[in-house]
């Protein structure tokens, strides 16, 4: 998923969203451009190129090891511990293994709205096939692919509406980063509906048409093209699990303990199909936990594992740890540190200030508990706060370290020094 449909070709178009934007802020810089012309074929040819580099370097890597057989087909199983596949190139094959690990991921899938099947949708794969930019895109869902893709198109000069039936966008961050956060999309001309839930789309005409109600009201969003981002299930549907008494979750996710082990002995399930946090960076933990745990005669666990992550909206929304709220929920104490990006010499520097950063600290161990970074390369700021929490740093020791003038890292002394002693 990540090569082909995820995280790199996605963050590929959102280099070229990037590129879009400054070109259109170039007089704030002082700098005269012509008019922003978007050649979305050329866009899109860029990305799959990108993406065939990382595929082939991928296939290639795995095809010079060793004792490794490569297989194109879909699987199913038969029995415990027996596969039969069936092969892209026509035929069949059966494989029996003592180990196997399940990793078929998740793909994207679509609410139960009355009419939804009766008009064209697009989703997180789909619109990056697109040959034209949409004059008029209406996003459903305010999660990571909502958000992410919506900044994305207009900045490529579509009008974008996005419609969230939640309080707030990015449900899982502190209200007051939502917030932040749907003032920027704002800002950006971008249509944010909240608490808004869709209850019947059609067509008329050229365009599509969602009813919404919520908040007492009854309204209607009318766009040329419509992307659905409100959800996605796991591939187990076809995998046939009963067969080897490997247990699934309600939503069809396979069960796993803390050590990824599934109700079956010797099968494991690693990455997005387990319900556990849906990043590449921990389905490739996933596997080196097992790699540990089962070649190397280690005893990993998935409890207490650091689990960051970044939003590629842009400023990118960086976090690691718990939030404020998820904190509160524990009952443990804290305290806050709090400083808007406006604040930050870099970003004034280079004119990129809209965010805020916060940490929360314990603030009798003076440990970092976690942290969300909105801001320009917030990604790369809130990673930079992870290496002092996974070396147990005070947050002091940040405060008072001394970091290269005019740096973005510069700007945590300042951050860490909001906080009362």
């Amino acid at each position: 998923t990540c090569v082909n449909e995820g995280c790199t070709p996605t963050k590929t178009m959102i280099a070229s969203g990037r590129v879009a934007h400054l070109v259109q802020r170039a007089a704030d810089y002082g700098i005269d451009c012509k008019d922003v012309v978007v050649d979305m074929e050329r866009i899109r040819q860029r990305k799959r190129d990108i993406v065939t580099m990382f595929r082939t370097g991928s296939t290639k890597s795995v095809n010079s090891v060793d004792g490794v057989d490569l297989i194109y087909g879909d699987a199913r199983f038969v029995g415990q511990k027996s596969l039969t596949v069936e092969l892209n190139d026509g035929g069949a094959m059966t494989c029996d293994a003592d180990w196997i690990f399940i990793n078929t991921g998740t793909r994207a899938t679509s609410p139960s709205i009355d009419g939804i099947d009766s008009v064209p949708i697009l989703d997180s794969t789909s619109i990056m096939e697109l040959d034209h930019v949409p004059h008029h895109l209406v996003v459903l869902g305010g999660g990571y692919i909502g958000v992410e893709f919506g900044q994305l198109f207009r900045r490529l000069n579509s009008k974008v509406t996005l419609i969230h039936r939640g309080e707030q966008l990015l449900a899982h961050e502190d209200s007051d980063i939502a917030d932040e956060v749907a003032k920027i999309f704002r800002d950006d001309g971008i249509e944010v509906l909240l608490q808004s839930t869709a209850t019947r789309i059609r067509k008329m005409g050229n365009d599509i048409e969602v009813e919404l109600s919520g908040q007492g009201r009854e309204i209607t969003a009318r766009g040329t093209h419509l992307l659905v981002a409100t959800g996605r299930r796991p591939n187990t549907d076809t995998l046939n699990c009963e067969a080897t008494g490997v247990q699934l979750t309600d939503r069809g996710f396979v069960e796993v303990n803390d050590r990824l082990e599934t109700s079956a002995d010797g099968i494991w399930a690693m990455g997005d199909v387990n319900g556990g946090p849906a990043f590449t960076h921990i389905s490739y933990d996933d596997g080196r936990l097992l790699r540990t745990n089962l070649l190397e005669g280690g005893d990993r666990s998935t409890d207490g594992r650091l689990v960051p992550y970044t939003v590629f909206m842009d400023p990118q929304l960086g976090r690691i740890g718990p939030t404020e709220k998820e904190l509160r929920a524990q009952g443990r104490e804290f305290a806050v540190a709090k400083m808007p990006m406006s604040k930050v010499a870099r970003a004034l520097e280079t004119d990129e200030t809209r965010g805020v950063m916060k940490a929360l600290v314990d603030p009798t161990t003076e440990q970092i508990l976690g942290a969300a970074i909105l801001g320009v390369e917030g990604g790369e700021i809130a990673g930079g706060i992870q290496l002092a929490m996974m070396g147990n740093l005070p947050y002091t020791a940040i405060r008072d370290g001394v970091f290269s003038h005019p740096t973005l890292t510069e700007s945590l002394n300042s951050l860490f020094a909001s906080i009362e002693a």
